[in-house]
């Protein structure tokens, strides 16, 4: 061989050696970086092509991919939109995904490692390839009690089955239709995503899960929970002044309700929800008690629930000022109505957190399972007797407290109320949080805005009725 035909040859060998190199690098290593690329169109336009599986409650689908002609073989539709779209999210071609859709993105697209196989035997066999079903553990009659409850209020309902961990209720509201957004009208869609992100109600924030608020006084639950854990009893007998100065500070801690006696019972102070006597039990108790039984119910700690949910906080490094807001659910405290309904559910379940759910099976269009959920113990962070003293008080609450208006005749119910203070421009939250006995369900109802005067806002009054209102369609 020559000289220039060598020099040719070695060339030709470097270039391809280079785009040998180059193909493998983006085979490899870049392929879901480009996947995932917003401006990747032809990648949202095959995705967006998909027959993709349903949504199931029971047998109904509430999100389903629909046959049609032109540019998009499917478009999914979202039957009662409106009713299920906190759980569900929205599926668009410019918008992305939320809820399960986003959760659960790859077993509903066909697209995760478990189907595979399946994906072959299409090719081979010139089928084309659809997704998986995700059965959920809703319950249709709780959802809607829940939502209608919860009318043109801005807040969220959380139900669950404390034995199982099994979600039967999650809302935020107001909710929204995910037609608008799933549409193949991309120009619709637009329209609609741009009026939806800028109402003043934003009905696309996660208010069950995706959020975080004081919890106000039902917090005193988990500061209950670390005085038995301490060795009190409910008939241990606590200061309740009008007023308690906190230490190092000008400010001082009031009372919003009688509570009774300028020395009452642990017991006699959850049913009234007097602060001071828990800002005082806070003082006793310490910031590291405190924080450690936080922590065990779950602040500060990953959500584990199979859809996005934000961290709920308990800060750090508190003085003693702040410790006795923190036991209140005041100063920088933060919980999600997921939160905090597992926080009831453990003290339900004779201390027992299980791992919250909303899939509990993922299956092939043929039924064979992909996947399915078990109950899971999660946590222990209480023992049992200290759960049953925290269930008697709580029932104390219901039947001769702030929490009557929970009450359903012949029903045993425990609850806590819960308003929470934000700031001086804006209404307070209201909370109630509670469990039955038969069914064997934790609820929570959370309120962030009535449009009600303020002196009209408070846990048992606004969110206490929606508990109710709730736990009666699950009966």
């Amino acid at each position: 061989m020559n000289g220039p035909i060598r020099k040719v040859t070695i060339f030709v060998s470097l270039l391809l050696a280079a785009l040998l190199v180059n193909t493998t690098w983006i085979s490899v290593v870049r392929t879901d970086s480009l996947n995932n690329d917003t401006r990747n169109r032809r990648v949202r336009d095959a995705e967006f092509s998909r027959n993709r599986g349903a949504i199931l409650v029971g047998n109904e689908p509430i999100a389903e991919s629909v046959p049609r002609s032109g540019r998009f073989p499917f478009v999914r539709t979202y039957p009662d939109g409106e009713l299920w779209s906190s759980v569900t999210g929205w599926y668009s071609y410019d918008y992305g995904r939320s809820g399960l859709e986003q959760s659960f993105n790859q077993q509903l697209a066909g697209t995760s490692s478990e189907q595979s196989f399946a994906r072959v035997i299409d090719l081979l066999t010139g089928r084309q390839s659809s997704g998986a079903n995700v059965q959920t553990t809703l319950n249709p009659a709780a959802q809607k009690a829940a939502v209608d409850a919860l009318g043109d209020k801005r807040g969220a309902v959380v139900a669950m089955n404390y034995e199982t961990g099994e979600i039967l209720s999650l809302v935020s509201t107001p909710t929204y239709d995910p037609n608008l957004l799933a549409t193949v009208d991309l120009g619709e869609a637009q329209r609609a995503w741009s009026e939806l992100l800028n109402a003043d109600d934003e009905p696309l924030k996660g208010r069950a899960t995706r959020e975080v608020y004081p919890p106000g006084s039902t917090f005193k639950l988990i500061t209950a929970a670390a005085a038995l854990e301490d060795g009190m009893v409910p008939d241990t007998m606590v200061d309740a002044p009008d007023s308690l100065p906190l230490p190092n500070s000008s400010r001082s801690m009031g009372n919003s309700t009688n509570c009774g006696g300028d020395r009452v019972t642990i017991q006699q102070a959850m049913q009234t929800s007097c602060n001071t006597a828990f800002g005082n039990l806070g003082l006793e108790l310490g910031a590291d008690k405190m924080t450690q039984m936080a922590e065990a119910f779950g602040f500060n700690q990953d959500p584990t629930v199979d859809i996005a949910a934000a961290k709920s906080r308990f800060p750090g490094e508190l003085d003693e000022a702040q410790t006795a807001l923190t036991a209140i659910g005041q100063y920088d405290v933060a919980a999600s109505p997921l939160q905090m309904v597992q926080v009831v559910a453990a003290i339900a379940n004779d201390g027992r957190m299980m791992k919250p759910y909303l899939v509990s099976t993922v299956t092939n269009r043929d039924l064979t399972v992909l996947s399915s959920t078990s109950p899971q113990e999660q946590s222990r962070p209480v023992s049992e007797s200290t759960a049953e003293l925290l269930r008697q008080m709580m029932v104390a609450t219901v039947e001769d407290g702030t929490g009557t208006p929970a009450q359903i005749s012949g029903v045993t119910i425990g609850g806590k109320t819960g308003t929470a203070q934000t700031a001086p421009d804006r209404p307070p939250y209201a909370w109630f949080v509670g469990y039955a006995e038969d069914p064997k369900v934790a609820i929570v109802a959370f309120v962030e805005d009535a449009d009600v005067a303020r002196d009209d806002i408070s846990g048992g009054k606004l969110a206490a009725p929606i508990f109710r209102k709730v736990l009666e369609a699950l009966r």
